[in-house]
């Protein structure tokens, strides 16, 4: 086993070749193994040009996302909540996951195991009542207070140092930080380095977008909202609690085909059924990016997605260098939590309904710990041997009209 004084000089090697913005290193050792404190509802705002955002140490979480529309005027497109601590309430209730990174490992595992060279560790089961972990289990990286360890104009960073926590083998510090550029862009880089033990990493932004930023009726849903995924040509299979059965399909001719410029959400969604899980009709599922001939299997700047919603004009392009996506049409919304004050609009309160969203997760293959025959743990196992995780994705909007 490497020692932990070794694991720091790795960890430190590691930062320093993913340019891991410091303020200065002892700041940020301490910063990374202290225990926090402070105030995990604090709101740090970062700007650039056409573009701001609001994070919060909780769940190292965006809560507001500010650009401009086709009227030149500001809008907040992620889902949220205005009072801060309502996150925490969230977490202990609904628990939707707005805005956080979510972790150690995102998405799903069957029956909450899962074995490495032996050795078989189980996570707690939070979902379909014990018969799964959903992104990390009962208390995941979403509801960690992580540390602010640099702030600037338009970067912040924060760190986590998990302690073998939820059942998950080995220590692991996580480093994530946000920057905003003037394109305008956002930049999210999550780094994680084990420490002392092989583990599943695979972590994930949760962030619940509605480009039409509820403007409008029509901009209450994302249906009307066109997706374009050039490269997700296949989707893994799901059972009836949204598991892998294992197997792999095509998505070319069917509703999950969106390989091709302008198609909506909405048009093929009324013809799913069981498509998320018995009984449930929309998207939720993990989508494979088989990218093209000489790009690299982890190219971060290929860009694998394209999002356009025709009320405010505002598209968002993503570039990541992750193999697959997971697309979740807010399936489970219900109308009974309100958006926030910057998305209502004409003096009327309006509410988040099934379909007035979508979440776009960057990540590897869903359960790919658990289907060997997939090949993934270069890219879901890591340990001090190895180069840590790092998930990338850069989101970059413009204005388009009709």
């Amino acid at each position: 086993m490497v020692s932990f004084t070794s694991s720091l000089l790795v960890a430190a090697a590691s930062l320093a070749a993913a340019q891991v913005p410091v303020n200065g290193s002892d700041n940020f050792m301490n910063a990374a193994f202290k225990a926090f404190s402070g105030n995990p509802f604090q709101k740090y705002t970062l700007t650039a040009d056409g573009i701001n955002a609001t994070f919060i140490p909780y769940g190292a979480r965006l809560t507001n996302l500010f650009v401009k529309d086709k009227a030149d005027c500001y809008q907040d497109v992620v889902l949220g909540y205005d009072n801060a601590t309502q996150y925490l309430t969230d977490s202990e209730t609904n628990h939707a996951y707005f805005g956080p990174i979510v972790g150690r490992y995102a998405n799903r595992i069957l029956n909450g195991t899962f074995t490495l060279d032996g050795v078989t560790s189980h996570i707690p089961e939070n979902e379909h009542n014990g018969t799964d972990t959903l992104h990390g289990g009962e208390v995941g990286y979403d509801q960690q207070n992580w540390t602010v360890a640099s702030v600037t104009g338009n970067s912040i960073t924060f760190v986590f140092y998990d302690e073998a926590q939820s059942g998950f083998p080995g220590d692991v510090l996580n480093v994530a930080t946000y920057t905003l550029t003037d394109a305008p862009a956002f930049i999210s880089r999550l780094v994680s380095i084990p420490l002392n033990e092989q583990t599943p990493i695979m972590l994930a932004n949760h962030i619940y977008w509605n480009l039409g930023a509820f403007i409008n009726e029509k901009a209450k849903y994302i249906l009307n909202d066109t997706l374009y995924m050039p490269y997700a040509d296949r989707i893994i299979d799901i059972d009836g609690i949204e598991l892998p059965t294992g197997g792999i399909n095509i998505t070319n001719g069917t509703a999950y085909d969106f390989t091709k410029p302008g198609k909506t959400i909405g048009q093929d969604i009324g013809t799913l059924v069981n498509s998320c899980g018995t009984g449930c009709s929309g998207y939720d599922n993990a989508f494979i990016l088989d990218r093209p001939r000489y790009s690299g299997p982890d190219d971060p700047e290929l860009e694998v997605l394209r999002m356009w919603a025709p009320e405010t004009g505002i598209q968002m392009s993503l570039e990541s260098n992750q193999q697959g996506l997971q697309i979740y049409s807010c399936t489970g919304q219900n109308g009974t939590i309100p958006v926030k004050a910057s998305q209502q609009h004409a003096n009327t309160t309006t509410y988040v309904e099934k379909a007035g969203c979508v979440v776009i997760e960057t990540q590897d293959w869903i359960d790919g710990i658990n289907q060997p025959q997939w090949g993934r743990n270069e890219w879901q196992v890591f340990s001090p041997t190895t180069e840590p995780a790092i998930n990338y994705q850069k989101y970059t909007f413009s204005v388009v009209n009709a």
